[in-house]
């Protein structure tokens, strides 16, 4: 076992900086902004002591709105600094999800930009707290969020019954440097530093709280992993509102003093490719789906962006094709699977740079160091045998719980503290995890358990044939009945009979697809993910199932 690092977050910025002071740390290209781990620390120093003076306590709650800017990393350590939690806000959230999340947190400030497309993070705060347009700034009262007092924008422009993020930053000044350290010393690595909301796919979203010691360790055994060092640089092109981007990059640059370099405030292929390049980018991160969108921007082969050398792909099993692409033509030979949870203080498993393509592809590796892993039978709870398909359980680094949800903290994590993921997989006898789906994802036809990828792999295999989903709809005669949504390579042409009977030479009977559709996108996540749950939801209502 790798020795544990028991530190905090602001330690661990201090202690990077003054070891690589210089060294470029965080890079915002749309912003045309570039901070040293210096230049970085002063600014976050600065911000923390804006948010004391401003009277934020330790363990308060303070909720952060913004998409992907050099702000949102300044503020992410200042909170961690003054031992206050993060509660993060997905940039795409709707109004009836804004004012969830907010009133579940009890967020205390919430720092927000004016919004993506104009002013419509605004619009929808007044919506939820109309008295934040004729109240005192820092002193709103409103019986909706009766928690919520201060509204802090990201924006050059000032709003009414808004503090700025540079006034904040600015008070700073009229507090001195041993008030901060004071503190910052009275924080612990096993305290709660971020509260990250669970999707909700399955209910209400869950506030996963997860500790300085959690993060900072799963984060470290990862970039040892990658063999990142102080020399490499992070292209963030995952969104900061998630796990992904707040831990898993940002995090693993800054426990190496590396650079990070943010190309654009969303996702943006084109954007990317030219940060890649002009920053000379040697790592990237995404799903299958993001690595795919840059290869199909039609820019993309001009572009020189052979610097890459490592990153993660995670989020979901990449082709075969793919991952060829990726090594030889993006040049990111060393790149690695991960597969991981926001409950599990991110990462759980990688493959290793050095493993081959082919375990690269079908794998998603070995436990990191400090992380255990076994997989049971859902119904009986015992560990089955190597290769036996069974719930992903780890224990190790897990989160502390979900906030004020004991039951569902109960449900998720056993009185041995393992962790149900709620994942299937296999474990084989080098100790290498395949997941084959999400528990509730599993088909059940006729009394047979079906695992969509197994049907997926072989629809895949197809020439014309881009990417494949695989899902189950209710039937009253068979329980279950499957269907493929696919999607073409660019140009092809296909029809539903000849994609079953290419199935039908590969796959049992009963595994062969009832419904075929062709589409051009799958229903996604921000991270790329692709939500099973909303295309089961439209094929019910399309295919008139009761």
């Amino acid at each position: 076992m790798t020795e544990l690092l028991r530190i905090t977050v602001g330690d661990l910025l201090d202690e990077v900086a003054s070891k690589f002071p210089e060294n470029e740390a965080l890079i915002d290209v749309h912003r045309g902004k570039r901070y040293s781990y210096r230049e970085l620390l002063r600014m976050v120093n600065q911000l923390a002591k804006g948010f004391l003076r401003l009277g934020i306590n330790q363990g308060e709650h303070l909720a952060l709105w913004a998409p992907n800017r050099f702000e949102w990393i300044i503020t992410e350590f200042a909170i961690a600094k003054i031992g206050a939690i993060l509660i993060s806000v997905d940039t795409n959230c709707q109004i009836q999800q804004l004012e969830y999340l907010l009133k579940q947190s009890d967020s205390r400030s919430l720092v927000m930009m004016e919004g993506l497309r104009g002013s419509e993070y605004i619009e929808m705060i007044r919506q939820i707290c109309p008295e934040a347009n004729d109240s005192i700034p820092g002193q709103l009262n409103s019986p909706t969020l009766p928690e919520l007092k201060n509204l802090i924008l990201i924006s050059d422009q000032s709003c009414s019954g808004m503090l700025n993020w540079r006034e904040i930053l600015e008070m700073g000044r009229k507090v001195s440097d041993h008030v901060l350290a004071e503190r910052q010393r009275s924080c612990h690595e096993d305290d709660v530093v971020t509260i990250l909301y669970t999707s909700g796919t399955t209910g209400a979203p869950k506030g996963v709280m997860s500790t300085h010691f959690g993060i900072i360790n799963t984060t470290l055994a990862s970039a040892e992993n990658q063999k990142l060092t102080e020399k490499d640089r992070l292209c963030l092109s995952v969104p900061l509102s998630h796990m992904f981007g707040c831990v898993c990059v940002t995090l693993a640059a800054v426990s190496k003093g590396a650079s990070l370099i943010i190309p654009s405030e969303t996702f943006n292929p084109r954007k990317i490719l030219e940060a890649i390049e002009k920053e000379r980018c040697t790592a990237i991160y995404g799903s299958p789906s993001a690595f795919i969108a840059l290869m199909e921007d039609p820019q993309y082969p001009s572009f020189d962006i052979q610097s890459l050398r490592t990153g993660i792909m995670g989020g979901a099993q990449c082709p075969m094709e793919i991952m060829k692409r990726i090594v030889e033509e993006m040049g990111a030979k060393e790149i690695v699977i991960g597969y991981g949870q926001t409950e599990s203080s991110s990462w759980i498993t990688q493959t290793h740079p050095d493993d081959p393509l082919e375990l690269r592809v079908s794998t998603v590796g070995r436990t990191l160091p400090n992380v255990e892993l076994k997989v049971i039978d859902s119904k009986s709870g015992q560990e089955v045998p190597r290769g036996v398909i069974g719930e992903i359980c780890v224990k190790g680094l897990n989160m502390k719980g979900y906030y004020k949800m004991p039951a569902a903290t109960a449900n998720a994590i056993d009185s041995e503290s393992w962790l149900h993921t709620g994942d299937v997989g296999t474990m084989d006898e080098e100790g290498y995890v395949r997941t084959t789906g999400r528990l509730k994802e599993v088909i059940n036809k006729e009394g047979e358990t079906i695992y969509p990828t197994e049907i997926e792999e072989v629809v895949f295999s197809h020439p014309k044939i881009s990417n494949v989903q695989v899902f189950g709809v209710p039937d009253k005669k068979v329980g279950e009945e499957i269907a493929a949504w696919i999607k073409l390579e660019e140009g092809a042409s296909a029809t539903e009979e000849e994609i079953l009977q290419f199935c039908k030479e590969k796959l049992p009977e009963l595994h062969l697809p009832r419904y075929i559709k062709f589409v051009n996108e799958f229903p996604m996540t921000p991270l790329g993910k692709i939500q099973k749950f909303k295309m089961r939801e439209i094929a019910i209502k399309e295919y008139n199932i009761e």
